[in-house]
């Protein structure tokens, strides 16, 4: 859906042809879902979190200006839904550890990402804060442009191409330093023949 045909639709829809919103929820349905997944690490917060982002447009359609894009707006209700769920989530982990102490097996989630991603690439990631990895999520898995992710985030493009910069440099020593140490463990053998 090009810009001019969304915001017609945005606007009709302001007006009271409610109707109209299943365009918006088939056209971004799909964007958010991934979006929302890449963050959460987990498809059902992630299918959750897409529902209650999209309830929250339509209930909060009236506000939403012409000045902005009407998909940077409705990237910043998914950004700052996904915050608030992780901020919950991190708060539930930090109580249960409290009352059961035990070491937890992972999540049949966890062990199929843990065999997809390379163990260096995983840890550098986890390293990153909330904020650098939603940038890096915008940026590469979205596919967006700086501007529009200025526009998403309120920030100027300039000022996210240097964090994007210093985020990769992060990850690149995080997985430097993890895969040295795996090479220097001494219970890690060869088993090649050269």
């Amino acid at each position: 859906m090009d810009p001019q045909e969304l915001e017609a639709l945005v606007g009709s829809i302001q007006k009271g042809d409610a109707n109209q919103y299943t365009r918006i929820v088939k056209a971004f349905q799909q964007p958010i879902f991934r979006y929302c997944y890449r963050l959460l690490a987990n498809r059902q917060d992630a299918e959750d979190a897409v529902q209650d982002i999209l309830v929250k447009a339509y209930q909060s359609l009236y506000q939403y200006k012409r000045s902005d894009h009407f998909s940077a707006w409705l990237y910043r209700i998914a950004y700052n839904h996904c915050m608030n769920l992780l901020r919950k989530r991190r708060m539930h982990n930090q109580v249960m550890r409290i009352f059961r102490p035990e070491t937890v097996s992972a999540s049949p989630e966890h062990e199929l990402d843990s065999r997809l991603y390379k163990p260096s690439l995983a840890t550098a990631l986890s390293q990153l804060t909330l904020e650098e990895r939603n940038l890096l999520i915008l940026r590469v898995f979205e596919e967006k442009t700086y501007a529009e992710i200025g526009e998403i985030l309120k920030t100027s493009p300039n000022a996210l191409v240097k964090r994007m910069i210093r985020i990769k440099k992060k990850v690149r020593k995080s997985m430097k330093t993890k895969e040295e140490s795996l090479w220097n463990e001494p219970n890690i053998t060869m088993n090649t023949k050269i």
